[in-house]
């Protein structure tokens, strides 16, 4: 009787194992991004934009400059008063562009961002779809290459390609 009990609750235990396995495959999804031909539009239309944040800096500069040159070509014959105030003004000048500058670069990150996320997005829906198709209960991604071992059988990077109409 134990040994009939002992028997299903060993049966049912395995089964149960055997059903509850998952099956977990990889993608390199910046691969595949590399590989769309959209991103050049995106690289270009960053590119724009960096130049656009760059000429607004170089405004800047030219004014810090301008200003610059004046203090140092009247400085003899300003007053004490008027030293005071060109120096905070050219003080505040530098500091704006000091900050411009550092905010040029969370805001070209930012923009980066949405331009790529359309593609992101993209490539998202496929690996989502294919992983559905396959019978996959988890996809990682594999762009910091931190896994001890993987088995390339699982691995759907070429599948998200092919979806694409795009070659290794």
């Amino acid at each position: 009787m134990k040994t009939r009990i002992t028997l299903i609750i060993a049966t049912f235990l395995v089964c149960f194992t055997i059903n509850a396995q998952t099956k977990v495959g990889t993608v390199d999804r910046e691969f595949i991004i590399a590989k769309l031909p959209q991103l050049q539009t995106v690289q270009d239309r960053v590119k724009r934009y960096g130049a656009r944040l760059d000429s607004i800096n170089k405004v800047k500069i030219v004014e810090h400059d301008s200003i610059v040159k004046a203090y140092n070509t009247s400085i003899e014959t300003l007053s004490e008063d008027d030293k005071k105030a060109k120096f905070i003004e050219i003080a505040k000048l530098k500091q704006e562009i000091s900050q411009f500058q550092q905010n040029g670069t969370t805001l070209m990150q930012l923009r980066r961002n949405d331009f790529m996320r359309p593609l992101y997005q993209k490539v998202n829906e496929i690996i989502e779809g294919i992983a559905k198709e396959k019978g996959y209960t988890q996809i990682l991604a594999l762009a910091e290459n931190n896994f001890a071992y993987i088995d390339t059988n699982y691995d759907i990077t070429k599948l998200v390609l092919a979806k694409l109409g795009l070659k290794e």
